[in-house]
């Protein structure tokens, strides 16, 4: 009998020992970023932010006492490649959601394996095709596009500009801006007198610029992330081109500026509000959050926390907010995150619905210019 109860004993120890040990198992988190590659300056900081707020996150005791590890992979801006490592991390890594990509081409690639396999993505890509129509899994934190194109043309009206040229980049990003720019024109009175385009690795856009310059515009906006937006800089200093210069979001960061030296100075583009962080009043409901993503980041890289990496930021506290409210389901995240309401974050006012998985208004923008090779909010 004592034998038998020592037994007993024992497989009660085992079982609770597995127990507490299943229950202590990390709760893993995937993660595509663009690290390398064309479009690094968005996945660096992205990858950087969401390890800095995991391990931030882990620090203070986990979450209901489970730590979170991110299983974080490498992208290089390869659509192919990120349906391919979308799967890797649903199949072999067993993650229960997934922060990025860092592009929409690449975005749009992998929400057919998202969907198909139930796991909740949340976006770090702007375009608006990503969650319109809405997709069950599919989220996003970047600003849409349409808001951005909104953003600019309610300065243009207000200056009574009514005549633009556009020049977009001919990826998924350019092309979804170029659709919004075109059709958002005749709301605020707006005619687009010439439109262009330019390749992605193109190294000069001089013949663009020229025909632009023989139009009647009265501005330019250019839609691209970088390089090109900063070629495009350049070759309108070189040229003398007096046209007012607005970029996208797309170039939201300190990256851009220095790309573009001296040619910078001047060019207004929307950006989320941290890069003006500390210029913002102090009834913005962002600001605090903000400001301690800034400092964070300084800490941590010796660099300053910009427009890209809150979008991971943004992502991981989604994530983390979920997962207390709903468990560590893909269903349970997927069904917490729809129902977050007013999460105040890097890129804006959090609130989503069943109709709404990008969640933020065009108050998440603010139009912000280059002066002295830094950021000024345009008044």
């Amino acid at each position: 009998m004592k034998r038998l109860i020592s037994a007993a004993l024992a497989v009660v120890s085992l079982l609770s020992f597995a127990s507490a040990a299943l229950a202590a198992a990390p709760i893993k988190i995937g993660a595509l970023f663009a690290v390398t590659g064309p479009a690094s300056f968005l996945g660096e900081p992205e990858r950087n932010a969401a390890q800095m707020v995991v391990d931030e996150i882990n620090k203070a005791g986990g979450i209901k006492g489970r730590k979170l590890e991110l299983v974080v992979y490498d992208t290089g801006g390869d659509a192919t490649k990120a349906v391919q490592l979308a799967n890797k991390l649903i199949k072999n890594d067993h993650v229960v959601a997934i922060v990025g990509p860092s592009t929409t081409g690449d975005t749009m690639a992998v929400i057919p394996v998202v969907e198909k396999a139930h796991i909740p993505m949340i976006s770090c890509s702007a375009g608006i095709k990503i969650t319109e129509p809405v997709k069950k899994y599919v989220f996003k934190t970047a600003q849409n596009d349409t808001l951005a194109v909104a953003r600019i043309y309610e300065q243009l009206k207000k200056e009574r500009k009514s005549k633009v040229a556009i020049l977009t980049v001919s990826d998924s990003f350019g092309s979804s801006g170029r659709e919004q720019l075109k059709s958002q024109a005749s709301r605020y009175g707006i005619e687009i007198v010439a439109d262009d385009t330019y390749g992605p690795k193109d190294p000069d856009m001089t013949a663009q610029l020229t025909k632009i310059r023989g139009s009647k515009a009265q501005a330019l906006i250019c839609w691209g992330t970088n390089p090109g937006p900063a070629v495009i800089a350049r070759n309108a200093q070189q040229l003398g081109l007096k046209l007012p210069l607005y970029m996208s979001h797309g170039v939201s960061s300190k990256k851009f500026i220095d790309l573009a030296g001296d040619a910078a100075e001047g060019i207004r583009l929307p950006s989320g509000k941290v890069l003006v962080a500390d210029l913002l009043p102090k009834t913005d409901k962002q600001k605090g959050s903000l400001l301690a993503f800034v400092k964070d980041y300084q800490r941590h890289f010796s660099a300053a926390g910009d427009h890209f990496g809150g979008h991971a930021w943004d992502a991981v506290m989604l994530l983390k907010g979920a997962i207390e409210r709903g468990g560590d389901t893909p269903d349970g995240i997927r069904n917490q995150l729809e129902a977050t309401r007013g999460f105040a974050g890097i890129g804006g006012v959090f609130s989503y619905s069943p109709r709404d998985h990008a969640g933020l208004t065009k108050d998440a923008f603010v139009l912000v210019e280059v002066k002295k090779k830094d950021w000024a909010l345009v008044k």
